[in-house]
């Protein structure tokens, strides 16, 4: 009798062990694919982290990369100067009260 049932139901056994198996695959590529995002290690299969390579030409881009992203923060630097002195004028008081009186005297005109 239970030899029936399981006979009966076996395309559905081994679908459900299909879709697990599958879900797991899914499953590993998505958390492979978030610790790359993030910047995590990689692991082999004995937990071991798995270094990168470095050859002379990924150093010598990841020195230009430094150049370039010190530069960068540099100029960023600057740019948050000069916007800190055009906030600093436009919420002056007598900036304020100069328009008011530009305003006052061409609505007389």
């Amino acid at each position: 009798m239970a030899e029936q049932i399981v006979a009966q139901n076996l395309p559905w056994i081994i679908a459900a062990a299909m879709g697990l198996g599958f879900l797991g695959l899914v499953s590993w590529v998505f958390t492979t694919w978030l610790r790359i995002k993030h910047g995590y290690p990689l692991e082999n299969a004995w937990g071991k982290a798995i270094e990168p390579k470095i050859t002379t030409e990924t150093a010598e881009r990841m020195k230009l990369l430094s150049g370039e992203n010190a530069q960068l923060r540099a100029e960023l630097g600057a740019v948050k100067d000069r916007l800190a002195n055009v906030e600093r004028i436009v919420t002056d008081d007598s900036h304020r009260v100069t328009q008011e009186i530009e305003s006052l005297r061409g609505a007389r005109n």
